[in-house]
């Protein structure tokens, strides 16, 4: 689910910035109004009121259209859903814009319902009521205004009508105050233009479901829905047995689902009842129908299954080589259910990989596909990552994807005086060490009618400025260059250029009228071919979960090709959610063509994958398996609740943390070995949270974490809900580089500039040695 949020504050311009967030279904910011008890119960009272009318009204118009709107649903959507909201959304300035987005389900009908928005809100006691006002707008159609006449800063709230009409898959909602505290004319940088709109405001919807689809051509709904509200709700069918098959094959579906889900919430569960699902959940059962029983006795399937194979409608056997997909719906509660069997572990493979590969599963077409031939794309190279650099020194901003949708980067305009910043993801592979000389060619243009004295472009990476230029051009400048020096500590894994055309008209503002000066007329472009030219080499230190956050270096090459899960020989539920946990976690940090994800049990590892892998391996401390490997690195899984470092060796029987661990492996210096672990199932149900959680994954550092919690279901912004412990206590580190000698030679002195000093003595000394000993030659030689 998404919400995209946009503050704007100028006089008559708006500002616009964009900001793709995570709904959660928890409430997390309270509004923080001055008001005494009397006036919040006035205030919950006069809501309650509000919403009683509308559902009192909306049961007069159920009543009067039939039957049709009998089945109406109700949701809300509340602002506080959405982080960046905090206390309140605030608008500055004489003209200011915030903006909400919001996506319609698929599977919603509001034609015989209604949406409603309930708008809280503060405003400055200096406002004239008679010249301020907020008025809604859905997808630029106004649905209504209220003046802002409330006094001392009193709560104000009001229930707007949205046509259903006007809702459509991808929305917005606009807030625009417009503020005045002069008749005349207002300053727009006065402190007293000031609403602020409350977290607690709402959007109300009423709707019906519509019948899901049961074809693959609209996969992955309705297992996963890009437009939902709500977190998807993915359950696995537990078979008969765990066997390593199985694990293979759900921890690439689910690492696919990780992948199409990118920023979405998942949540995910197993079940060993095909019964027990709820209504909200979307079934998924992989295995050959000895593996998973349940088939048998699943109704209205479109393929017959009896005993232990699956039959086609002519009554003959499925080959063994050919995989079976197939979409239906549980009997009672209509769940959706995803199938992916065979008459062989090797056919239920091929058929999770034919979902793994996006090219070919958009062939997809009704309720059921067999796959009798799929060829596995082939492996990327290991520094080829979709959503970084480019692996070459010398490209074109052309060459860059962006985030949105994968697109080469266009020319892009922006207009007015308040210009919102051209944004580049400018994210370098996480193994990129950067040296002086990096630079960038922006080719840009502007318009004419532009003030030289007061206008310019400027450059900043992740804020900080890094140069510029005036726009010195009355008349407009078409494709000029400017050079720009790019920091090498700049840049980083996560890092985002900005462009800023700050254009001011020539005309002055009146103040007399109060009029601004027209700037619409005011453009600034940044083209496509902006190059750049970078000075970098590979070089990465391992151990470093802060490289973790990037997918490194499991995610090198990105089909997951070199990663390896390992999970003991029977593992329990608790270990079979972490698997689906990582696996999640890995998806959504990669992007490649196809899946090619291993899992093994501890019986099943092989000295050549030990050697030739990256290793997962999960399992609390009892069931671990290979603990041998960390006995010296800080954990000792072999004596229970034990703990070590240089400094002291501790038992700790109360044990509940999880821990997240990196190490070399002992079998291959070019290779790591990731630890998740804990003492007991809740620490381990700890580490599934900070992998499945953004704001805990992405605090990740050093080499060891360890984490702790007093709740049971602890919120992800909570900042009190997880407590994060990091260590650097690696035995060994190794640096992954491809670099010349005098590199290696510069970084050293760099990260250990204190023998610097020393060197400088120590060359000087042995230089003042050495002309001691010449001049004495020389004196023995004049002697003769």
């Amino acid at each position: 689910m998404k919400l995209l949020l946009a503050l704007s504050s100028s006089s008559k311009k708006v500002i616009l910035l964009t900001s793709c967030i995570l709904l959660f279904p928890n409430s997390l910011f309270t509004a923080q109004a001055q008001q005494n008890s009397q006036s919040v119960g006035n205030l919950k009272q006069q809501s309650a009121i509000l919403l009683a009318q509308a559902t009192a009204s909306e049961q007069d118009t159920t009543k009067s259209e039939g039957s049709n709107t009998k089945n109406l649903i109700p949701y809300t959507l509340e602002f506080n859903r959405s982080p960046i909201v905090g206390n309140r959304m605030r608008l500055r300035g004489v003209y200011s814009e915030g903006r909400l987005a919001f996506t319609r389900p698929r599977n919603w009908k509001l034609d015989q319902g209604k949406v409603q928005a309930l708008i809280r809100f503060q405003h400055s006691p200096a406002l004239y009521a008679n010249r301020s006002s907020l008025t809604i707008l859905v997808n630029g159609t106004s649905v209504g205004s209220v003046p802002l006449n409330r006094k001392q800063s009193q709560v104000g709230q009001v229930l707007f009508n949205i046509p259903p009409k006007l809702i459509q898959d991808y929305n917005e909602l606009t807030i625009v105050a417009q503020q005045n505290n002069s008749l005349e004319c207002s300053d727009s940088s006065s402190p007293d233009l000031w609403t602020e709109i409350l977290p607690d405001s709402k959007l109300v919807f009423n709707y019906q479901q519509q019948p899901i689809p049961l074809n693959f051509s609209r996969y992955p709904y309705p297992f996963f829905d890009e437009l939902g509200l709500d977190a998807n709700q993915i359950v696995y069918l537990q078979p008969s047995q765990v066997s390593q098959d199985w694990l293979t094959t759900a921890a690439r579906l689910q690492t696919t689902l990780g992948r199409l889900a990118d920023f979405r919430p998942i949540k995910t569960s197993l079940v060993s009842n095909a019964l027990d699902v709820k209504p909200s959940d979307r079934l998924i059962i992989i295995g050959t129908p000895s593996e998973q029983p349940a088939l048998a006795t699943l109704k209205n399937l479109p393929m017959k299954v009896i005993g232990s194979q699956i039959f086609d409608r002519s009554n003959n056997p499925i080959p063994e080589d050919t995989g079976v997909l197939i979409i239906s719906k549980t009997e009672k509660s209509n769940v959706p259910i995803l199938i992916a069997t065979g008459n062989s572990s090797k056919a239920v493979a091929k058929a999770t990989q034919f979902l793994a590969q996006p090219d070919v599963r958009k062939m997809g077409t009704g309720q059921v596909i067999l796959v009798d031939k799929l060829n596995d794309s082939p492996t990327p190279a290991a520094r080829k990552w979709p959503r970084y650099l480019p692996e070459q020194n010398s490209f074109q901003l052309s060459d860059i994807k962006t985030q949105v949708n994968g697109d080469p980067f266009a020319d892009v305009t922006v207009r007015g005086a308040a210009a919102p910043p051209v944004e580049i993801d400018f994210r370098a592979l996480p193994d990129d060490r950067f040296v002086r000389g990096s630079s960038m060619n922006l080719v840009y243009s502007y318009g004419p009618q532009i003030n030289p004295r007061t206008s310019a472009v400027e450059v900043l990476l992740d804020g900080v400025f890094i140069g510029g230029a005036r726009l010195d051009s009355e008349s407009g400048v078409n494709r000029k260059n400017l050079k720009v020096n790019l920091p090498e500590n700049l840049i980083k894994p996560n890092s985002k250029l900005q462009v800023f055309f700050r254009m001011n008209s020539r005309e002055p503002f009146d103040k007399q009228n109060c009029l601004q000066p027209p700037d619409q007329q005011l453009t600034g472009t940044v083209h496509s071919d902006t190059s750049f030219d970078l000075k970098r080499e590979i070089s990465a230190q391992l151990p470093d979960l802060n490289l973790l956050k990037f997918g490194f270096p499991f995610a090198a090459p990105q089909d997951l090709s070199q990663t390896a899960i390992v999970v003991p020989q029977n593992p329990s539920t608790n270990d079979v959610l972490t698997l689906l946990a990582v696996s999640e976690r890995l998806g959504r940090l990669s992007q490649a063509d196809s899946v090619k994800l291993n899992v093994y049990t501890a019986d099943t590892l092989s000295d050549t994958v030990r050697k030739n892998d990256h290793l997962v391996v999960i399992g609390t401390r009892e069931k671990f398996p290979i603990a041998e490997v960390f006995q010296s690195s800080g954990l000792n899984l072999t004596h229970p609740f034990s703990r070590l470092s240089a400094q002291a060796t501790i038992q700790t029987p109360q044990d509940t943390q999880g821990m997240i661990k990196q190490i070399i492996s002992p079998w291959n210096s070019d290779r790591v070995i990731l630890a998740l672990t804990a003492q007991t199932d809740a620490g381990l149900e700890r580490v599934q949270q900070v992998l499945t959680q953004d704001p805990w994954f992405f605090q990740l550092k050093k080499d060891t974490v360890l984490i702790s919690s007093d709740q049971k279901n602890p919120s992800a912004f909570n900042p009190d809900a997880y407590q994060l412990e990091f260590f650097q206590n690696a035995p060994s580190t190794r640096r992954l580089e491809n670099t010349t000698i005098l590199s290696k030679a510069s970084r050293f002195l760099q990260e250990n500039w204190l023998f610097l000093p020393l060197g400088i003595v120590g060359v000087s000394v042995l230089l003042y040695g050495i002309g001691q000993l010449y001049l004495k030659r020389l004196t023995a030689g004049d002697g003769k």
